[in-house]
């Protein structure tokens, strides 16, 4: 049976992988040893041309199902791996069939739950880890998309500005839909609070997850923050006559949560005197794209509003407050550049650009609050490199959980414990 592949990404080296050996047989030199999941599939990591990518063994019309649907999701904006092809007609030395290969982008800088659940796993941490997994589920609702599966395993989370951002990897058992009824969101919500506490007592009983964290509370936990979010973005609101700045309050709060707003639509009740007011949210990505718009810089939706707030402090002290495009550029080159040129080359990888950018500037504003004056922005670049970058592993190909910073022995004066900024906290508690 001939070799058939097909694919979205013309990269030839994959071609030349070598498909007639079972995946779990191949050798060493053909695959790249980064952390994963757990999987009910084998699963491998090659890298071809400077990219790296995810090869599952699985049926051919489950890889082709599951190929066609990440495609879908990726041209809506859904958080999910890129799908990149789909390699059938396997067959071994002795000529017996070898299952379908699904190839998928390797998501860089992304970190398994296991990489992160570890004993040292602080409250806040898990907080905005839950925070991060409620979210992708509501955007891929609101989406249509009802994952089925949905579970710490099928998820990769990323670093997002003292938050996380998370991103579907499996979508085998997903299916994509106009809308979903609210049984198809319940099952789904069901099957997600019963996989995650699932996957929390297998790490409990091998004595990795922290005191503080019980698994059969995860459940009504992850539901409470579900509900309260998907309310919050699509449950309408009385507003009367005097009150109708709750209308601009909505949408600030909407925008705040990441996302835009399509449209409103309004019913007047009790006789004119209010009206019902019901926003309907289009994907997230408001922040990313202004600071798109901006700047031409790519980053996640938290690493964007904590750096369009600093963009606009530039604004004034730059003197640029009336435009705001000038101040901008001006801060691309003022703030993110230099703070980039001045990290070494060979430590620039351990981190997204962003997030080694939004660290640097938390480091100056925690550093300046302790020493009673600004310690600037050279000086707040050099002590990060030196007290947390150069001694944390590579998150491009991290083996491992990065240690805990200490920030407490530094050459600015001490007074108190400033733990790391705050995380999303808006997902009710």
């Amino acid at each position: 049976m001939p070799l058939r592949a097909t694919a979205t990404v013309v990269e030839p080296d994959l071609l030349f992988l070598p498909w007639g050996i079972p995946l779990e047989q191949w050798p060493a030199g053909d695959t790249v040893a980064l952390a994963r999941g757990i999987s009910r599939h084998t699963v491998r990591f090659v890298r071809a041309d400077r990219a790296v990518y995810a090869v599952k063994e699985t049926e051919e019309p489950i890889a082709k199902r599951e190929y066609e649907l990440l495609v879908s999701l990726r041209r809506l904006g859904a958080p999910c791996v890129e799908p990149v092809g789909v390699i059938a007609g396997r067959e071994g030395a002795d000529g017996q069939d070898l299952p379908a290969a699904l190839l998928t982008r390797h998501l860089s800088f992304s970190l398994p739950y296991r990489a992160l659940v570890q004993p040292t796993l602080s409250p806040e941490i898990w907080d905005r880890l839950l925070d991060a997994l409620v979210l992708l589920v509501v955007r891929l609702h609101l989406l249509g998309f009802a994952w089925n599966d949905c579970s710490l395993s099928n998820t990769l989370f990323r670093r997002d500005a003292g938050a996380f951002s998370a991103y579907l990897v499996d979508a085998e058992t997903g299916e994509l839909h106009e809308s979903l009824s609210r049984g198809q969101r319940a099952y789904d919500l069901e099957t997600a609070t019963m996989n995650v506490a699932g996957e929390l007592m297998d790490l409990q009983d091998g004595g990795m997850l922290p005191d503080v964290l019980e698994p059969s509370d995860v459940g009504a936990d992850l539901r409470r923050r579900y509900e309260h979010l998907w309310l919050t973005l699509t449950d309408a609101i009385t507003v009367s006559r005097t009150d109708r700045y709750q209308i601009h309050t909505l949408l600030r709060t909407l925008n705040g949560l990441g996302f835009d707003v399509a449209e409103i639509t309004a019913d007047s009740t009790d006789g004119g005197s209010s009206i019902r007011v019901r926003p309907k949210v289009v994907s997230a990505g408001h922040h990313s794209r202004r600071m798109r718009h901006l700047t031409g810089l790519e980053m996640h939706e938290n690493q964007a509003r904590r750096l369009l707030n600093d963009i606009d402090s530039h604004r004034y002290v730059s003197g640029l407050e009336a435009n705001e495009q000038a101040a901008a550029h001006a801060w691309v080159v003022d703030v993110y550049e230099r703070i980039l040129l001045r990290i070494p080359p060979d430590l620039r990888g351990r981190r997204e650009a962003p997030e080694l950018v939004h660290e640097v500037l938390a480091h100056r504003w925690f550093s300046s609050e302790r020493s009673g004056r600004d310690v600037g922005l050279d000086w707040a670049t050099d002590d990060y490199v030196a007290r947390y970058l150069r001694d944390s592993p590579d998150e491009a190909a991290l083996l491992g959980p990065p240690p805990l910073p200490d920030d407490t022995d530094d050459d600015v004066d001490a007074d108190d414990d400033d733990g790391p900024e705050p995380g999303l906290g808006i997902l009710g508690r």
